[in-house]
């Protein structure tokens, strides 16, 4: 089983490549934070304990927010596998997402048909950013900070940032799709019973 787990995550090493975070270089879980979600509720990470989680944050009048589609597709291929699509609306870069969270809300709904989790309007670069934007960049260094709309984070099973991938790689891209299937193997290995001999033998 610990070799099953392992040569998860050396493909998921080899599949992200720079973009790939070692677990040895982490401190802190994304477990620790929390988010209010677009309907005013409390939306904590470590809810998603055992499940795959990737962070984008989105916007509604950006050149790729297509993306909602590809995005909404993951969701609903992967969702009862042991991913979860988590979208942060923000109007960080260009002023792309300038309406209230009852409007995005709607948007995401009515033109995309988006039915996963979104948190209500975020602050995702600088000094003022969301904890976990700032505990991200602290993890991943300033190049794995975002840099545009749709830039894409992946967390394990156990809270771990394992890697990141910038606004233009879309989300059914192999780079992204290959990269779910690792840690979403990683982590149903973890949960395998051991076999334990029988009696007597």
């Amino acid at each position: 089983m610990r070799c099953i787990s392992l040569l998860a995550v050396l493909l998921t090493v080899l599949i992200l490549g720079p973009h790939a975070a070692a677990a040895e270089q982490q401190t802190g879980s994304a477990h620790d934070f929390s988010f209010s979600a677009i309907d005013g509720e409390k939306l904590n990470l470590s809810d998603y304990r055992g499940k795959v989680v990737l962070v984008v944050n989105t916007a509604s009048f950006c050149g790729y927010t297509p993306q909602y589609d590809g995005l909404q597709t993951l969701w609903e291929r992967y969702r009862d596998k042991g991913l979860v699509v988590l979208g942060v609306p923000s109007n960080d870069f260009g002023g792309q997402e300038p309406k209230s969270e009852g409007e995005i809300l709607g948007f995401c709904q009515g033109k995309y048909g988006v039915s996963f989790p979104l948190t209500a309007k975020m602050t995702v670069r600088g000094a003022d950013a969301h904890p976990f934007y700032r505990w991200a960049g602290q993890v991943l260094g300033d190049e794995a900070r975002p840099k545009w709309n749709f830039h894409k984070y992946l967390v394990s099973a156990d809270g771990r940032l394992v890697g990141w991938f910038s606004t233009p790689t879309k989300p059914l891209s192999p780079q992204v799709t290959q990269a779910i299937d690792a840690e979403i193997a990683s982590a149903n290995s973890s949960k395998r019973p051991v076999n334990k001999p029988a009696s007597g033998s």
